[in-house]
């Protein structure tokens, strides 16, 4: 009798161990990225691709008054440098206001835009392409957004 309970205790204690053993299969990570945001002014190039607000992206960001996308959605030329006022990234500490998913622009009046980092749309910056903050293209005069 005494033998069968140690045999029955055994065989627990091995099955609790193999069931609590990891398993050798492979994890599964999924990432699903639907629509970019409708935005008014862009949107930011990195996770959680918040709504940026008006003058963080430059002229070149907008062809028609339509933003060229950034991050997954970036649909932009290959070699597309475009500059930003990274004054207005939350990662360099602005606070201010951000317009909502799906809001419309409001107008604007010039924003002499200056630019004072080059982006590519996938979240890189570019130093190298730097032009002392300026802006690129737009002579100091602010950009078009489709205001």
């Amino acid at each position: 009798m005494r033998f069968d309970r140690y045999c029955c205790f055994a065989t627990l204690l091995a099955g609790a161990l193999f069931l609590a053993a990891p398993s050798s299969q492979a994890a599964q990570l999924s990432i699903q990225i639907g629509p970019a945001p409708v935005c008014p002014y862009g949107y930011y190039d990195v996770a959680p691709y918040r709504c940026a607000p008006y003058g963080y992206y430059g002229p070149e960001w907008f062809q028609g008054g339509l933003f060229v996308g950034a991050g997954p959605w970036f649909h932009g030329s290959r070699d597309f440098h475009g500059h930003v006022d990274n004054r207005y990234d939350p990662h360099h500490g602005y606070r201010g206001a951000y317009p909502h998913r799906g809001e419309h622009a409001s107008q604007h009046g010039e924003s002499h835009f200056r630019g004072n980092e080059v982006r590519d749309g996938r979240g890189h910056a570019d130093r190298g392409h730097a032009d002392n903050g300026h802006g690129h293209g737009d002579n100091g005069h602010g950009h078009d957004q489709g205001h």
